[in-house]
Parts: structure tokens; sequence; C-alpha cells
């Protein structure tokens, strides 16, 4: 996202984006091998999968998302033109692909995946022709609505980003307004929209409250786990009650320079928050903070 860069260059991006996944890369295999030489009813079991139209050039292909108790996945794939789209795995393998009728067919453009509840439904947003971002919500039927918060910009890299979904249907995410600022927002299942900032949040460009579509979650009872940045571009875990309630939070060591600090990520039921933090010398730790 334009406004939520920590590197400057696309390339170096890239660049740090690849060597981390040759890292990851690594650690994987190397856990693979431990597991491999445990007895069997240790081992692990992996799956691996493509969608129908997926690009194999370097940075396109599927990226899994969502998985809700049955099994069901939803994500989105990059295609050759680096266009997006999403998709729904059944248990059974089954992949179905969709595309909202209003999404973008350009590069960077089009329908993403998103987080997927028990019942099927489907929380993500699209970008269209303009790169304007809106929400959208997909039943297990396949019908799909669309949805903007209003407050939200309506020029490039702006507008409503989807989030996180819970069982009630009810969903978290932010939205970028016409400055840039990030602020968050709450979709109740009949489509009502709340939105909300987190004390300290800063109204920079760039900075501001930032839901569930990045480094965030919402439980069953409508906790929401997030994180903001402040004026000094510094990040920050919040809770948000379901009466609206938000408490901020920092681990120790987390660092207090710009684009340091703390990500606050999924919530559990019992509203455990599982995220992580980069300290003084942008190294990256998890976290969990009990309830």
């Amino acid at each position: 996202m334009k406004n939520e860069k920590i590197v400057v260059s696309k390339t170096a991006h890239y660049r740090r984006l690849k060597s981390f996944r040759t890292s990851a890369a690594l650690k994987l295999t190397t856990l693979m091998l431990v597991v491999a030489a445990t007895t069997g009813a240790t081992a692990q079991t992996f799956t691996t999968f493509d969608a129908p139209g997926a690009g194999t050039g370097a940075y396109e292909g599927t990226f899994g998302g969502g998985i809700n108790p049955a099994g069901v996945i939803a994500g989105y794939y990059i295609d050759a033109g680096t266009a997006l789209h999403g998709f729904v795995r059944a248990a059974n393998g089954k992949i179905t692909t969709f595309n909202v009728k209003k999404a973008g067919a350009g590069g960077s453009q089009g329908t993403g995946g998103g987080d997927i509840n028990k019942a099927g439904v489907i929380a993500g947003f699209y970008i269209d022709a303009g790169n304007v971002r809106h929400g959208y919500v997909r039943a297990a039927n396949g019908t799909i609505t669309t949805f903007n918060v209003k407050k939200a910009g309506t020029g490039a890299n702006q507008g409503t980003l989807g989030g996180a979904i819970n069982t009630a249907g009810v969903i978290a995410g932010s939205y970028i307004d016409a400055g840039n600022v990030h602020h968050g927002y709450v979709r109740a299942a009949n489509g009502t929209i709340t939105t909300f900032d987190a004390p300290g949040a800063g109204t920079g460009s760039g900075q501001g409250t930032l839901g569930c579509c990045i480094g965030g979650g919402i439980n069953k009872a409508g906790v929401i786990a997030g994180f903001y940045v402040d004026a000094g571009n510094v990040r920050h875990g919040y809770v948000r009650a379901a009466n609206g309630t938000i408490t901020t939070f920092d681990p120790p060591g987390a660092g207090t320079g710009a684009y340091e600090g703390t990500f606050g990520g999924g919530i559990n039921p019992a509203g455990a928050i599982a995220g992580y933090y980069l300290d003084a010398g942008y190294v990256v730790h998890g976290l969990l903070r009990t309830p």
C-alpha cells in the first residue's frame, strides 16, 4: 500500500522481500527435515496448490489467506499481467475464482482476497481502474456486496480496505481518507459502519489507525486487535472492546524510533493477541498478549 511504505524504493522492497522469503524457505526446509526425522505420529502434512490462471513470474502466483473451521480457504492470486483475482478453495481442494464487477483489470488492480468465517462469508477489498480501494463481502453462495466508508478518500491509493470477519458477520478494517490518513472501522452484519481512531494516532500522511486488513483481527465477541502509527511514525498495538473502549499497548523492548514498535495481530475467542514488534535495531520479535 502506497501510504504504508517502510522502504522508499520498490526495487529495494523486492530485494528485501526476496531475501526474507529465501531465509524463510531455508528455515522451513530445516524444519521439514527435523520433522521427517521424527516418528510418523508427529510428521506434518503439507498440501500445496495454485489457483487456475495464477501467473508464474516473479511475485506472481497464489496467496492463501484466511481459513475457517471447515478447512475452506479464501485468498487471491496475481496473474501474468499482475492483476489480482479472488479465490475460494473448498476442503476437497476444488478452487473457485471470482472478481468484483467494478474491479480494475490493470496491473496491481483487481479483487483482493481476505478473511473467511465459519459460514463461508468472505471479507476483502478490490481496487478499481482508478486505483481506489473498496470493501466487499462475498456470501457463501457467491453473492457479492460492495461498500465504502463515507469518509474514505476517492483518490488513487485511498478508499476502504476490507479486513477480518467474525462468526457474526462483523467486519473490522481500515480506510484511508483524502489526506492519506488511516482510520479504523467496524461494519455490522446489517451494513452499519462505525469509524474509530486509537488514542495517540498520528494525523499525517501514512499515519493513523490501521484495522484488521493489515496486522489485526476480530473475535466472536467483537473485540478488535490492530495497531496505529503515531506522529513520529512509531507503531503501537491496540485492543478495541465491543463497546468501543480502546486500550493501547507496547511490549518491553519495542523500539521507539520511526518504523519501529508494536504490530497487533490475530485475536482468539479468549482475547489473547498474537503479533510482533520491532526493536531499536529493527529486529522482529513475536509477541503474545494475554487478555
